[in-house]
């Protein structure tokens, strides 16, 4: 079985949820919630095509992909009580989203050609990019710009990916311990306080 298709559908799910959270506090309704959702969701994936040069984007050409952040927002309105009452739950959503953007990110601009390093970054900027427009759509600093480890753990578990692909390691193994790593790397940074220091 492929995972790769539901574990994009799965990722711009949890993208959703995180966008839609994020205006808890903010002076917004409902359809101002949906839409940070929708960019938050999509945001990434879109920079990441464009940049590639690859059209249709991929949320265009597969309706699913706006059928999954349609989901997102609908779980968030429903279930927003419940939601809110779980800690930290717009961290998880977005820790989740990221480890499965990178990952796929990684895999597309491989698919198009590019080369090693450059589909690294490229499985950077599918997972934070979004993250950014949800932060700067709500007043927040962008997470990328706090001395948290986030985008460095997305790089990480891209280099990890490409490791494990090049000693020819199963394709949904590799996925699937990619993803975790990425998921690993955040949850532990933010338990144990680890940031890679500031500047001066």
């Amino acid at each position: 079985m492929d995972l790769q298709h539901p574990f994009e559908l799965l990722g711009t799910y949890a993208f959703a949820i995180s966008g839609s959270l994020a205006v808890k506090d903010k002076e917004h309704d409902w359809f101002g919630a949906g839409f940070t959702g929708f960019l938050t969701a999509i945001g990434g994936g879109t920079l990441r095509d464009v940049l590639l040069g690859s059209y249709p984007l991929v949320w265009i050409a597969n309706i699913h992909f706006l059928y999954a952040v349609i989901a997102g927002v609908l779980t968030t309105y429903f279930a927003f009580g419940f939601l809110m009452r779980l800690r930290k739950t717009l961290f998880l959503f977005d820790t989740v989203g990221i480890g499965f953007f990178t990952v796929l990110g990684v895999e597309k601009a491989l698919e198009v050609g590019v080369q090693p390093e450059i589909a690294a970054i490229m499985g950077m900027f599918s997972a934070v990019m979004g993250g950014v427009i949800r932060d700067t759509l709500t007043n927040e600093i962008p997470v990328i710009f706090r001395k948290e480890i986030y985008a460095t753990a997305c790089l990480a578990g891209a280099a990890f990916y490409l490791l494990l692909r090049s000693f020819g390691v199963e394709r949904d193994w590799n996925l699937i311990l990619s993803i975790l790593s990425i998921i690993s790397i955040r949850l532990l940074a933010v338990r144990y306080r680890l940031t890679l220091g500031r500047i001066n």
